[in-house]
Protein backbone atom coordinates (compact mmCIF):
# COMPACT_ATOMS: atom_id res chain seq x y z
CA UNK A 1 0.00 0.00 0.00
CA UNK A 2 1.69 3.29 -1.13
CA UNK A 3 1.87 6.05 1.45
CA UNK A 4 -0.22 9.14 0.78
CA UNK A 5 1.54 12.51 0.46
CA UNK A 6 -0.26 15.64 1.63
CA UNK A 7 -0.38 18.44 -0.98
CA UNK A 8 -1.26 22.11 -0.53
CA UNK A 9 -1.09 24.23 2.58
CA UNK A 10 -3.78 22.42 4.62
CA UNK A 11 -2.12 21.01 7.76
CA UNK A 12 -3.15 17.52 8.88
CA UNK A 13 -4.32 18.76 12.28
CA UNK A 14 -7.19 20.71 10.70
CA UNK A 15 -8.77 17.56 9.28
CA UNK A 16 -12.18 17.00 10.86
CA UNK A 17 -12.85 13.88 12.93
CA UNK A 18 -15.44 12.78 10.37
CA UNK A 19 -12.84 12.99 7.55
CA UNK A 20 -10.24 11.14 9.64
CA UNK A 21 -12.76 8.37 10.28
CA UNK A 22 -13.59 8.15 6.55
CA UNK A 23 -9.86 7.91 5.69
CA UNK A 24 -9.37 5.16 8.27
CA UNK A 25 -12.46 3.31 7.04
CA UNK A 26 -11.24 3.42 3.41
CA UNK A 27 -7.74 2.24 4.40
CA UNK A 28 -9.11 -0.64 6.51
CA UNK A 29 -11.56 -1.66 3.75
CA UNK A 30 -8.83 -1.81 1.07
CA UNK A 31 -6.35 -3.64 3.29
CA UNK A 32 -9.07 -6.07 4.29
CA UNK A 33 -10.04 -6.74 0.65
CA UNK A 34 -6.49 -7.64 -0.44
CA UNK A 35 -5.61 -9.64 2.67
CA UNK A 36 -8.82 -11.66 2.21
CA UNK A 37 -7.91 -12.48 -1.40
CA UNK A 38 -4.47 -13.74 -0.34
CA UNK A 39 -5.92 -15.72 2.60
CA UNK A 40 -8.56 -17.39 0.40
CA UNK A 41 -5.90 -18.46 -2.13
CA UNK A 42 -3.66 -19.87 0.64
CA UNK A 43 -6.57 -21.74 2.26
CA UNK A 44 -7.56 -23.29 -1.07
CA UNK A 45 -3.98 -24.46 -1.70
CA UNK A 46 -3.81 -25.89 1.82
CA UNK A 47 -7.03 -27.89 1.30
CA UNK A 48 -5.64 -29.27 -1.98
CA UNK A 49 -2.39 -30.24 -0.25
CA UNK A 50 -4.34 -31.94 2.56
CA UNK A 51 -6.38 -33.92 0.01
CA UNK A 52 -3.25 -35.15 -1.81
CA UNK A 53 -1.66 -36.13 1.50
CA UNK A 54 -4.75 -38.08 2.60
CA UNK A 55 -4.94 -39.93 -0.73
CA UNK A 56 -1.27 -40.92 -0.47
CA UNK A 57 -1.80 -42.20 3.09
CA UNK A 58 -4.83 -44.20 1.94
CA UNK A 59 -2.84 -45.65 -0.98
CA UNK A 60 -5.53 -44.87 -3.58
CA UNK A 61 -5.21 -45.97 -7.21
CA UNK A 62 -4.96 -43.32 -9.96
CA UNK A 63 -8.61 -43.63 -11.00
CA UNK A 64 -9.80 -43.29 -7.39
CA UNK A 65 -7.56 -40.24 -6.99
CA UNK A 66 -9.01 -38.68 -10.14
CA UNK A 67 -12.58 -39.14 -8.86
CA UNK A 68 -11.67 -37.75 -5.43
CA UNK A 69 -9.98 -34.68 -7.02
CA UNK A 70 -13.01 -34.11 -9.23
CA UNK A 71 -15.38 -34.22 -6.23
CA UNK A 72 -13.09 -31.87 -4.32
CA UNK A 73 -12.96 -29.40 -7.22
CA UNK A 74 -16.77 -29.43 -7.37
CA UNK A 75 -16.93 -28.71 -3.65
CA UNK A 76 -14.47 -25.82 -4.07
CA UNK A 77 -16.70 -24.36 -6.82
CA UNK A 78 -19.75 -24.68 -4.56
CA UNK A 79 -17.83 -23.02 -1.75
CA UNK A 80 -16.84 -20.12 -4.00
CA UNK A 81 -20.51 -19.70 -4.92
CA UNK A 82 -21.45 -19.82 -1.24
CA UNK A 83 -18.79 -17.18 -0.42
CA UNK A 84 -20.24 -14.89 -3.08
CA UNK A 85 -23.78 -15.42 -1.81
CA UNK A 86 -24.83 -12.82 0.69
CA UNK A 87 -26.07 -14.74 3.70
CA UNK A 88 -28.68 -13.01 5.84
CA UNK A 89 -31.45 -13.44 8.39
CA UNK A 90 -33.91 -14.30 5.64
CA UNK A 91 -31.97 -17.55 5.00
CA UNK A 92 -32.85 -18.88 8.47
CA UNK A 93 -36.09 -19.70 10.21
CA UNK A 94 -36.04 -18.88 13.93
CA UNK A 95 -37.44 -21.80 15.96
CA UNK A 96 -36.89 -20.82 19.61
CA UNK A 97 -34.88 -18.60 21.98
CA UNK A 98 -32.53 -20.93 23.93
CA UNK A 99 -30.28 -18.43 25.71
CA UNK A 100 -30.01 -14.79 26.69
CA UNK A 101 -27.04 -12.69 27.79
CA UNK A 102 -25.81 -9.16 28.28
CA UNK A 103 -25.42 -8.25 24.59
CA UNK A 104 -28.02 -10.39 22.89
CA UNK A 105 -29.39 -13.90 22.72
CA UNK A 106 -29.03 -17.37 21.22
CA UNK A 107 -31.75 -18.90 19.04
CA UNK A 108 -32.28 -22.34 17.59
CA UNK A 109 -32.62 -21.78 13.83
CA UNK A 110 -33.04 -23.85 10.67
CA UNK A 111 -31.40 -22.98 7.37
CA UNK A 112 -34.26 -22.84 4.87
CA UNK A 113 -32.50 -24.33 1.83
CA UNK A 114 -30.82 -27.30 3.55
CA UNK A 115 -32.92 -27.89 6.67
CA UNK A 116 -29.77 -27.92 8.83
CA UNK A 117 -30.32 -26.90 12.45
CA UNK A 118 -27.93 -24.42 14.12
CA UNK A 119 -27.56 -22.20 17.17
CA UNK A 120 -27.62 -18.54 16.09
CA UNK A 121 -25.91 -16.09 18.44
CA UNK A 122 -27.24 -12.56 17.93
CA UNK A 123 -25.22 -9.63 19.32
CA UNK A 124 -26.42 -6.00 19.32
CA UNK A 125 -23.78 -3.72 17.77
CA UNK A 126 -24.94 -0.61 19.63
CA UNK A 127 -24.62 -2.29 23.03
CA UNK A 128 -21.16 -3.63 22.23
CA UNK A 129 -19.95 -0.22 21.07
CA UNK A 130 -21.42 1.44 24.15
CA UNK A 131 -19.78 -1.06 26.53
CA UNK A 132 -16.54 -1.17 24.49
CA UNK A 133 -16.81 -4.91 23.91
CA UNK A 134 -15.90 -4.95 20.20
CA UNK A 135 -12.41 -6.36 20.89
CA UNK A 136 -13.77 -9.23 23.01
CA UNK A 137 -16.40 -10.12 20.41
CA UNK A 138 -13.78 -10.06 17.65
CA UNK A 139 -11.55 -12.38 19.73
CA UNK A 140 -14.47 -14.79 20.21
CA UNK A 141 -15.10 -14.89 16.47
CA UNK A 142 -11.39 -15.42 15.75
CA UNK A 143 -11.19 -18.35 18.19
CA UNK A 144 -14.24 -19.97 16.57
CA UNK A 145 -12.76 -19.48 13.08
CA UNK A 146 -9.31 -20.81 13.95
CA UNK A 147 -10.28 -23.62 16.30
CA UNK A 148 -10.56 -26.97 14.61
CA UNK A 149 -11.10 -28.88 17.80
CA UNK A 150 -13.61 -31.30 19.24
CA UNK A 151 -13.58 -29.12 22.37
CA UNK A 152 -14.59 -25.83 20.76
CA UNK A 153 -18.09 -25.38 19.37
CA UNK A 154 -17.89 -25.20 15.56
CA UNK A 155 -18.91 -21.98 13.84
CA UNK A 156 -20.15 -22.35 10.26
CA UNK A 157 -21.04 -18.81 9.26
CA UNK A 158 -21.00 -15.27 10.58
CA UNK A 159 -22.62 -12.19 9.05
CA UNK A 160 -24.04 -8.83 10.06
CA UNK A 161 -26.64 -6.20 9.30
CA UNK A 162 -27.07 -2.59 10.49
CA UNK A 163 -28.19 -3.63 13.96
CA UNK A 164 -26.60 -6.96 14.86
CA UNK A 165 -23.78 -9.45 14.42
CA UNK A 166 -24.80 -13.08 13.82
CA UNK A 167 -22.78 -16.24 14.52
CA UNK A 168 -24.18 -19.49 13.13
CA UNK A 169 -22.80 -22.33 15.26
CA UNK A 170 -23.36 -26.04 15.72
CA UNK A 171 -26.27 -26.70 18.08
CA UNK A 172 -25.39 -28.88 21.07
CA UNK A 173 -28.69 -30.17 22.49
CA UNK A 174 -27.21 -31.02 25.91
CA UNK A 175 -27.54 -27.46 27.26
CA UNK A 176 -24.83 -25.82 29.38
CA UNK A 177 -23.14 -26.50 32.69
CA UNK A 178 -24.94 -23.62 34.41
CA UNK A 179 -28.32 -25.23 33.69
CA UNK A 180 -27.03 -28.60 34.92
CA UNK A 181 -25.66 -27.09 38.15
CA UNK A 182 -28.95 -25.27 38.78
CA UNK A 183 -30.89 -28.54 38.42
CA UNK A 184 -28.65 -30.47 40.83
CA UNK A 185 -27.60 -29.50 44.35
CA UNK A 186 -24.04 -30.75 43.93
CA UNK A 187 -22.13 -33.18 41.72
CA UNK A 188 -20.35 -36.26 43.05
CA UNK A 189 -16.54 -36.32 42.94
CA UNK A 190 -16.67 -38.85 40.10
CA UNK A 191 -18.98 -36.59 38.05
CA UNK A 192 -16.84 -33.57 38.89
CA UNK A 193 -13.68 -35.42 37.85
CA UNK A 194 -15.25 -36.21 34.45
CA UNK A 195 -16.42 -32.67 33.66
CA UNK A 196 -13.32 -30.91 35.02
CA UNK A 197 -11.05 -33.30 33.07
CA UNK A 198 -12.96 -32.55 29.85
CA UNK A 199 -12.73 -28.81 30.55
CA UNK A 200 -8.96 -29.10 31.14
CA UNK A 201 -8.62 -30.46 27.58
CA UNK A 202 -10.95 -27.78 26.19
CA UNK A 203 -9.02 -24.91 27.86
CA UNK A 204 -5.70 -26.40 26.74
CA UNK A 205 -6.92 -26.57 23.12
CA UNK A 206 -7.67 -22.81 23.26
CA UNK A 207 -4.29 -22.07 24.83
CA UNK A 208 -2.56 -24.05 22.07
CA UNK A 209 -4.09 -21.66 19.54
CA UNK A 210 -2.43 -18.80 21.39
CA UNK A 211 -5.64 -17.47 22.98
CA UNK A 212 -6.50 -16.76 26.61
CA UNK A 213 -10.23 -17.28 27.23
CA UNK A 214 -10.48 -15.08 30.35
CA UNK A 215 -14.21 -15.74 30.73
CA UNK A 216 -14.41 -19.42 31.73
CA UNK A 217 -17.71 -19.95 33.58
CA UNK A 218 -20.45 -22.61 33.65
CA UNK A 219 -22.54 -20.64 31.10
CA UNK A 220 -19.74 -21.16 28.55
CA UNK A 221 -19.33 -24.90 29.16
CA UNK A 222 -21.73 -26.49 26.70
CA UNK A 223 -22.74 -30.22 27.08
CA UNK A 224 -22.05 -31.87 23.42
CA UNK A 225 -27.43 -12.73 53.58
CA UNK A 226 -24.38 -13.27 55.91
CA UNK A 227 -23.86 -16.37 58.12
CA UNK A 228 -26.12 -18.45 55.92
CA UNK A 229 -25.56 -22.20 56.03
CA UNK A 230 -24.43 -23.82 52.78
CA UNK A 231 -27.93 -25.01 51.76
CA UNK A 232 -29.45 -21.54 52.10
CA UNK A 233 -26.40 -20.01 50.42
CA UNK A 234 -26.81 -22.39 47.46
CA UNK A 235 -30.54 -21.54 47.15
CA UNK A 236 -29.83 -17.78 47.17
CA UNK A 237 -27.05 -18.20 44.62
CA UNK A 238 -29.28 -20.16 42.25
CA UNK A 239 -32.10 -17.63 42.61
CA UNK A 240 -29.81 -14.74 41.59
CA UNK A 241 -27.73 -16.59 39.00
CA UNK A 242 -29.98 -16.09 35.96
CA UNK A 243 -30.21 -12.34 36.48
CA UNK A 244 -26.41 -12.13 36.64
CA UNK A 245 -26.17 -13.91 33.28
CA UNK A 246 -28.51 -11.37 31.68
CA UNK A 247 -26.93 -8.23 33.14
CA UNK A 248 -24.21 -6.26 31.38
CA UNK A 249 -22.28 -6.19 34.65
CA UNK A 250 -22.11 -9.98 34.77
CA UNK A 251 -20.61 -11.84 37.69
CA UNK A 252 -16.98 -11.54 38.78
CA UNK A 253 -17.26 -14.91 40.59
CA UNK A 254 -15.06 -16.82 38.13
CA UNK A 255 -12.53 -14.12 37.23
CA UNK A 256 -8.96 -14.42 38.54
CA UNK A 257 -7.79 -11.58 40.82
CA UNK A 258 -4.87 -10.67 38.52
CA UNK A 259 -7.33 -9.94 35.67
CA UNK A 260 -8.80 -7.14 37.81
CA UNK A 261 -5.34 -5.69 38.45
CA UNK A 262 -3.72 -3.26 36.03
CA UNK A 263 -0.47 -5.21 36.08
CA UNK A 264 -1.33 -7.77 33.38
CA UNK A 265 -2.18 -11.47 33.34
CA UNK A 266 -1.46 -14.62 31.32
CA UNK A 267 -3.20 -17.87 30.34
CA UNK A 268 -3.01 -19.14 33.95
CA UNK A 269 -6.05 -16.97 34.73
CA UNK A 270 -8.19 -19.62 32.99
CA UNK A 271 -7.06 -22.29 35.47
CA UNK A 272 -8.19 -20.09 38.39
CA UNK A 273 -11.67 -19.97 36.81
CA UNK A 274 -11.69 -23.76 36.52
CA UNK A 275 -10.90 -24.04 40.24
CA UNK A 276 -13.90 -21.83 41.05
CA UNK A 277 -16.15 -24.00 38.85
CA UNK A 278 -14.84 -27.16 40.52
CA UNK A 279 -15.64 -25.69 43.96
CA UNK A 280 -19.17 -24.84 42.76
CA UNK A 281 -19.73 -28.38 41.43
CA UNK A 282 -18.80 -29.96 44.76
CA UNK A 283 -20.11 -27.36 47.25
CA UNK A 284 -23.20 -26.06 45.43
CA UNK A 285 -22.18 -22.40 44.99
CA UNK A 286 -18.92 -20.61 44.05
CA UNK A 287 -16.49 -19.64 46.86
CA UNK A 288 -16.86 -15.85 46.55
CA UNK A 289 -20.63 -15.57 45.92
CA UNK A 290 -22.30 -12.56 47.57
CA UNK A 291 -25.45 -10.48 47.33
CA UNK A 292 -23.80 -7.96 44.96
CA UNK A 293 -21.07 -8.09 42.28
CA UNK A 294 -19.17 -5.40 44.25
CA UNK A 295 -19.09 -7.62 47.33
CA UNK A 296 -18.01 -10.61 45.22
CA UNK A 297 -15.18 -8.54 43.71
CA UNK A 298 -13.94 -7.65 47.21
CA UNK A 299 -13.99 -11.33 48.22
CA UNK A 300 -12.07 -12.37 45.07
CA UNK A 301 -9.39 -9.75 45.75
CA UNK A 302 -9.20 -10.90 49.38
CA UNK A 303 -9.22 -14.61 48.44
CA UNK A 304 -6.59 -15.65 51.00
CA UNK A 305 -9.14 -14.98 53.76
CA UNK A 306 -12.40 -15.67 51.91
CA UNK A 307 -11.61 -18.97 50.14
CA UNK A 308 -12.86 -21.44 52.76
CA UNK A 309 -14.64 -24.80 52.68
CA UNK A 310 -17.92 -25.23 54.65
CA UNK A 311 -17.57 -28.10 57.14
CA UNK A 312 -21.15 -29.28 56.52
CA UNK A 313 -20.28 -30.20 52.88
CA UNK A 314 -17.34 -32.60 53.22
CA UNK A 315 -15.12 -33.15 50.19
CA UNK A 316 -11.97 -35.25 49.77
CA UNK A 317 -8.49 -33.90 50.48
CA UNK A 318 -7.56 -34.61 46.83
CA UNK A 319 -10.40 -32.37 45.61
CA UNK A 320 -9.65 -29.63 48.14
CA UNK A 321 -5.95 -29.70 47.24
CA UNK A 322 -6.61 -29.32 43.50
CA UNK A 323 -9.01 -26.40 44.05
CA UNK A 324 -6.32 -24.66 46.15
CA UNK A 325 -3.72 -25.40 43.43
CA UNK A 326 -5.99 -23.69 40.87
CA UNK A 327 -7.04 -20.81 43.13
CA UNK A 328 -3.76 -19.35 44.38
CA UNK A 329 -1.15 -16.76 43.30
CA UNK A 330 -0.57 -17.16 39.57
CA UNK A 331 3.17 -17.71 40.11
CA UNK A 332 2.42 -20.89 42.10
CA UNK A 333 -0.65 -22.01 40.15
CA UNK A 334 -0.87 -25.51 38.74
CA UNK A 335 -0.50 -25.50 34.95
CA UNK A 336 2.39 -23.01 34.99
CA UNK A 337 4.71 -25.71 33.61
CA UNK A 338 2.11 -27.03 31.16
CA UNK A 339 -1.11 -29.03 31.05
CA UNK A 340 0.65 -32.32 31.94
CA UNK A 341 1.14 -30.97 35.46
CA UNK A 342 -2.67 -30.74 35.79
CA UNK A 343 -3.35 -34.14 34.20
CA UNK A 344 -1.00 -35.88 36.63
CA UNK A 345 -2.69 -34.39 39.73
CA UNK A 346 -3.96 -37.14 42.12
CA UNK A 347 -7.57 -35.93 41.74
CA UNK A 348 -7.51 -37.16 38.12
CA UNK A 349 -6.25 -40.64 39.02
CA UNK A 350 -7.84 -43.20 36.70
CA UNK A 351 -8.75 -40.70 33.95
CA UNK A 352 -8.08 -42.06 30.45
CA UNK A 353 -7.15 -38.72 28.87
CA UNK A 354 -6.73 -40.19 25.38
CA UNK A 355 -10.23 -41.68 25.19
CA UNK A 356 -12.29 -39.45 27.49
CA UNK A 357 -14.60 -38.35 24.65
CA UNK A 358 -15.54 -41.95 23.94
CA UNK A 359 -16.64 -42.51 27.53
CA UNK A 360 -20.38 -42.04 28.30
CA UNK A 361 -21.13 -38.73 30.01
CA UNK A 362 -21.01 -38.77 33.83
CA UNK A 363 -24.62 -37.52 33.89
CA UNK A 364 -26.60 -38.92 30.99
CA UNK A 365 -28.66 -36.41 29.07
CA UNK A 366 -31.57 -37.61 26.98
CA UNK A 367 -31.73 -36.13 23.50
CA UNK A 368 -34.85 -36.99 21.49
CA UNK A 369 -34.01 -35.16 18.26
CA UNK A 370 -31.52 -32.76 16.71
CA UNK A 371 -33.79 -29.81 17.57
CA UNK A 372 -34.63 -31.01 21.10
CA UNK A 373 -34.43 -27.98 23.45
CA UNK A 374 -35.63 -29.70 26.64
CA UNK A 375 -32.18 -29.22 28.25
CA UNK A 376 -32.44 -25.44 27.91
CA UNK A 377 -34.41 -22.95 30.00
CA UNK A 378 -37.60 -21.42 28.63
CA UNK A 379 -37.17 -17.86 27.36
CA UNK A 380 -39.90 -15.49 26.16
CA UNK A 381 -39.67 -14.15 22.61
CA UNK A 382 -37.80 -10.84 22.30
CA UNK A 383 -37.72 -7.90 19.91
CA UNK A 384 -33.98 -8.01 19.15
CA UNK A 385 -34.67 -8.41 15.42
CA UNK A 386 -37.16 -5.54 15.23
CA UNK A 387 -35.42 -2.34 14.04
CA UNK A 388 -37.93 0.11 15.55
CA UNK A 389 -37.36 -1.19 19.07
CA UNK A 390 -33.66 -1.96 18.71
CA UNK A 391 -32.84 1.62 17.72
CA UNK A 392 -35.07 3.39 20.22
CA UNK A 393 -32.33 3.75 22.84
CA UNK A 394 -29.54 4.09 20.31
CA UNK A 395 -30.39 6.45 17.42
CA UNK A 396 -28.93 4.95 14.26
CA UNK A 397 -26.75 8.00 13.62
CA UNK A 398 -24.98 7.36 16.94
CA UNK A 399 -23.32 4.20 15.70
CA UNK A 400 -23.82 4.09 11.94
CA UNK A 401 -20.48 5.79 11.32
CA UNK A 402 -18.75 3.38 13.72
CA UNK A 403 -19.91 0.35 11.74
CA UNK A 404 -16.54 -0.06 10.02
CA UNK A 405 -15.07 -1.45 13.27
CA UNK A 406 -17.03 -4.65 12.52
CA UNK A 407 -15.39 -5.03 9.09
CA UNK A 408 -14.31 -8.55 8.05
CA UNK A 409 -16.67 -10.14 10.56
CA UNK A 410 -18.32 -12.23 7.84
CA UNK A 411 -17.15 -15.86 7.60
CA UNK A 412 -18.18 -19.08 5.87
CA UNK A 413 -16.64 -22.44 6.80
CA UNK A 414 -15.64 -24.79 3.97
CA UNK A 415 -16.84 -27.82 5.96
CA UNK A 416 -20.23 -26.11 6.35
CA UNK A 417 -21.15 -27.44 2.91
CA UNK A 418 -21.06 -31.04 4.08
CA UNK A 419 -22.56 -30.54 7.55
CA UNK A 420 -25.79 -32.45 7.94
CA UNK A 421 -28.59 -31.97 10.42
CA UNK A 422 -27.91 -35.16 12.37
CA UNK A 423 -26.75 -35.55 15.96
CA UNK A 424 -22.94 -35.91 15.86
CA UNK A 425 -21.84 -39.38 17.02
CA UNK A 426 -20.05 -37.98 20.07
CA UNK A 427 -23.30 -36.33 21.20
CA UNK A 428 -25.18 -39.63 21.36
CA UNK A 429 -23.44 -40.55 24.62
CA UNK A 430 -25.08 -37.52 26.22
CA UNK A 431 -22.10 -35.20 26.35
Amino acid sequence: MPSMAMTGPTPCSSMSNHTKERVTMTKVTLENFYSNLIAQHEEREMRQKKLEQMMEEEGLKDEEKRLRRSAHAQKETEFLRLKRTRLGLEDFESLKVIGRGAFGEVRLVQKKDTGHVYAMKILRKADMLEKEQVGHIRAERDILVEADSLWVVKMFYSFQDKLNLYLIMEFLPGGDMMTLLMKKDTLTEEETQFYIAETVLAIDSIHQLGFIHRDIKPDNLLLDSKNMNSKRKAETWKRNRRQLAFSTVGTPDYIAPEVFMQTGYNKLCDWWSLGVIMYEMLIGYPPFCSETPQETYKKVMNWKETLTFPPEVPISDKAKDLILRFCCEWEHRIGASGVEEIKSNPFFEGVDWEHIRERPAAISIEIKSIDDTSNFDEFPESDILKPTVATSNHPETDYKNKDWVFINYTYKRFEGLTARGAIPSYMKGGK
